[in-house]
């Protein structure tokens, strides 16, 4: 198509004005603009950050699918709300006293804030302060209160499936009372060859959910294979794992997203206090209610600080801490998820150079989010000049040399040592391969660039393979020629 462009330069003066246009716009990202003979549609920019000099560009203000790249905007948008050195607080507080025989007259209340990244580590402080206070029985119920957000409705595909069947982990349903990331770990153990293996709770003594186990275990030096389905029906919850696992290796871990994170945190900490010798009178329930004002404190705990909540969310893609993130930015109770994504979209416009953008979600799993390559970089000049925040904004992109991300590896080494980079993948409605981040010259200049890529109804499907070679070249280029 792009080559058709250029042939028909010849034809009228008119068009030559047009294709003379298209082919400036291009100039750059020759390599990228490649696609477009597919049918992909583009949009790309790179500029120097100190001058502000477009390095190359090919239709820069066209709003595309972004995918996972919007989690910048999600990193961006809470750096400027907490700061770095944010925490979280998860907190336990009653709605009755604590009598000198160490029972609690009344419910035990877990007040979930938002905490992205709560695990049972954190449960297990919050026991120990309530065993410090000589608490040793509660007469009252477990209330899980996930008054802040959650249930949050499903806008995307695999959120909505997952009510049903977690097939992957990291993709349940929104809460403010989630822990371990909304996921169900279970430890898969060898036992003697021939024999059903061992499955135990990665995080409690007796499993918290029912277990489907089908795995065998197989002679010293098979190989191990494991599949692992979370299922739900009217009795809550099921992990069904099958295959293989060779007798005399290391336990394996599974993980799968659960149907209602709140009931399984109210499940875990049950648990966990009644392994811990506080036994709960009334069972547990999960609320939509806050605590009352009356309620008494009894213990908190704080999460990691913001810096490294953001470091895990852009490093692995986290799309459960990053639309957690999100709905944290939000004001008053139970708001949607297209309302988290409206205050990133309100940050967004007060970015110097930015147009208008559409974010439905801060993980980039809406596909309605559009923005441009233009919008992009508008958000990381703002950040770059950021002082305090940039280091650890910054931080949270891969290096191709060495990301935790492998398929990131390809390119001239001059592109894998140069550049700190987030990646967006989606694969429906359309494909969608994204890229964005920061570059450093061979002369010291910082730069940045984005390039979004999407296909059609009618285009194959795209690759990495095929995709970040033709980014990598081109940006090479540019880094070695300034």
């Amino acid at each position: 198509m792009r080559r058709w462009l250029i042939r028909s330069c010849l034809v009228t003066s008119v068009l030559s004005l047009t294709c003379l246009s298209f082919a400036a716009q291009a100039a750059g990202f020759d390599h990228v603009a490649k696609l477009a003979d597919k049918g992909f549609v583009i949009s790309a920019q790179a500029r120097l950050l100190d001058s502000g000099d477009v390095l190359g560009a090919l239709n820069p203000t066209q709003p595309l699918s972004p995918a996972s790249v919007t989690k910048l905007y999600t990193a961006a948008a809470s750096l400027d709300r907490w700061g770095p050195q944010h925490r979280f607080t998860t907190r336990l507080v009653s709605t009755g006293d604590v009598g000198s025989d160490g029972v609690l007259h009344g419910d035990l209340v877990l007040d979930g804030g938002g905490d992205p990244a709560l695990t049972s580590e954190e449960l297990w402080l919050l026991i120990q302060k309530l065993r410090e206070r000589g608490i040793h029985r509660i007469d009252g119920q477990l209330v899980v209160s996930q008054w802040r957000f959650g249930p949050v409705g499903c806008e995307t595909t695999d959120r909505c499936k997952t009510q049903t069947e977690g097939t992957n982990a990291y993709g349940a349903l929104l809460s403010s009372a989630a822990v371990n990331y909304a996921s169900w770990c279970a430890t898969v153990m060898p036992a003697q060859v021939g024999q059903p293996a061992h499955i135990t709770s990665c995080d409690t003594v007796a499993p918290t959910l029912r277990i489907d186990n089908d795995v065998k275990t197989v002679a010293a030096g098979q190989a191990a294979s494991l599949y692992a389905k979370r299922v739900t029906d009217s009795s809550g919850d099921t992990l069904r794992v099958s295959g293989q696992i060779p007798a005399g290796t290391y336990p394996r871990p599974v993980y799968k997203s659960s149907s209602n994170p709140a009931d399984q945190t109210g499940q875990t900490l049950y648990s966990l206090l009644s392994q811990a010798g506080i036994q709960i009178g009334g069972g547990y329930t999960v609320s939509q209610q806050p605590p009352p004002i009356s309620a008494k404190p009894l213990a908190a705990v704080e999460g990691k600080p913001l810096q490294e909540l953001l470091l895990r969310t852009l490093n692995y893609s986290n799309n459960f801490m990053a639309d957690t993130l999100a709905m944290d930015l939000t004001a008053g109770s139970q708001q949607s998820l297209p309302s988290a994504g409206h205050v990133l979209e309100q940050f967004a416009a007060g970015l110097s150079g930015s147009g208008p953008v559409t974010l439905r979600s801060g993980s980039g799993l809406t596909p309605e989010n559009r923005v441009s390559a233009q919008d992009v970089n508008a958000l990381l000049a703002a950040m770059y000049g950021r002082a305090s925040l940039f280091p650890t904004f910054v931080a949270g992109m891969q290096v191709p040399t060495n990301g935790p991300m492998h398929f990131i590896r390809r390119g001239s080494q001059t592109f894998q040592d140069h550049v700190m980079l987030k990646t967006g993948t989606l694969n429906e409605p359309v494909t969608v391969r994204a890229i964005a981040g920061y570059f450093r010259t061979e002369s010291g200049r910082w730069g940045s660039f984005s390039v979004l890529v999407n296909g059609t109804a009618s285009t194959p499907y795209l690759s990495w393979r095929q995709t970040l070679p033709l980014i990598a070249d081109d940006v090479t280029a540019m880094i070695e020629n300034h």
